[in-house]
């Protein structure tokens, strides 16, 4: 996730930023909070009149300084459209196939620049992850895990541009995201939680899970955007946790739903949660929320959005007989 920011030439004037994705689940969020924050905002999403957009325009302030775009990240003549006349660029729509978030980032940036404007199988898990530490792209293709590849890749290729071209570009990388959805539609990281909530899931895998709430990685683009001092990479990581970690503080918050117990793995040890650094952010002044209220408001938040059945129309899983 990018944020691509240039000097404005009016100082006095209400700066004008534009979000790529805005309909999405952050950046439903980083618009919200740019709006309270008195933000003029162009919104980009691919169909304005789609039902699922729909809540942005209900946002406080939309009514008086939000404008949403008709843009596909993909057509680089409908992101100068919404870009041209900004003071700052979010980018944070990210297509799942690799070509298209290369495609897209790729655009973003030669748009900017128009206008003027964990995946190491090789670490150690007693390493500190910080800035520093990039996924192996080897690994990402061998796994098929080609939505880290495509992220990684064009991360590559926007900073090399923006060194080219002179932009101020400034990266926020967050983990898997969770915490309360603005939009209508399930997002991939809530899809995840109510898999486990509905007891789809049998079992969790031995592995470990770093997580952050969605407000926090919002604010986390503002912080940098604002502060002319931002450079580089951020991590926006609020806490590393195992699966069983995680399934048991949904299990103990919500113990009416059928949500396992069960590790898949039955044979090796517990996987120990690798260390992170997000001190950069910190030093901006962010505070992360504690996960445990992110994932309750993300649970509240299905059940709000009625993704969530109540427990009763969940099945339970079966119970095991003591042993003789």
């Amino acid at each position: 996730m990018s944020t691509i920011s240039h000097i404005r030439k009016n100082e006095d004037a209400i700066p004008t930023v534009c979000v790529t994705g805005a309909g999405g689940f952050i950046g439903s969020w980083l618009v919200k909070l740019l709006l309270l924050k008195g933000y003029n905002v162009r919104g980009t999403v691919r169909n304005i009149e789609d039902p699922k957009n729909l809540h942005l325009k209900g946002l406080e302030g939309a009514e008086e300084r939000l404008t949403l775009y008709k843009a596909d990240v993909l057509d680089y003549e409908s992101v100068c459209s919404a870009l041209d006349g900004c003071d700052g660029v979010f980018h944070v729509a990210s297509p799942e196939k690799v070509k298209d978030a290369v495609v897209g980032t790729m655009n973003a940036v030669n748009a900017a620049v128009k206008a003027g404007l964990h995946m190491n199988p090789n670490r150690s898990s007693d390493a500190v992850l910080d800035e520093n530490c990039w996924s192996d792209l080897d690994y990402c293709k061998k796994t098929n895990n080609w939505y880290c590849y495509g992220k990684m890749v064009a991360e590559l290729k926007a900073v090399d541009m923006a060194n080219k071209r002179g932009l101020d570009l400034v990266v926020v990388v967050p983990p898997p995201t969770v915490g309360p959805m603005l939009q209508s539609t399930l997002n991939a990281a809530g899809f995840r939680v109510l898999a486990y909530m509905k007891g789809a899931k049998k079992t969790y895998p031995n592995a470990v899970v770093s997580l952050v709430d969605v407000r926090d990685v919002a604010q986390a683009h503002i912080l940098v955007y604002e502060n002319p001092n931002a450079y580089g990479r951020y991590f926006c990581i609020a806490t590393v946790v195992h699966r069983a970690e995680f399934v048991g503080m949904l299990s103990e918050m919500f113990p009416e739903y059928p949500i396992t117990t069960e590790c898949e793995d039955k044979i090796n040890p517990r996987v120990k949660p690798y260390k992170v650094s997000n001190q950069r952010l910190q030093e901006l002044g962010l505070e992360y929320t504690p996960i445990k209220k992110s994932l309750y408001e993300t649970v509240k938040s299905l059940k709000e959005k009625g993704h969530l059945p109540p427990a009763r129309m969940c099945q339970m899983p079966p119970k095991i007989a003591p042993s003789m």
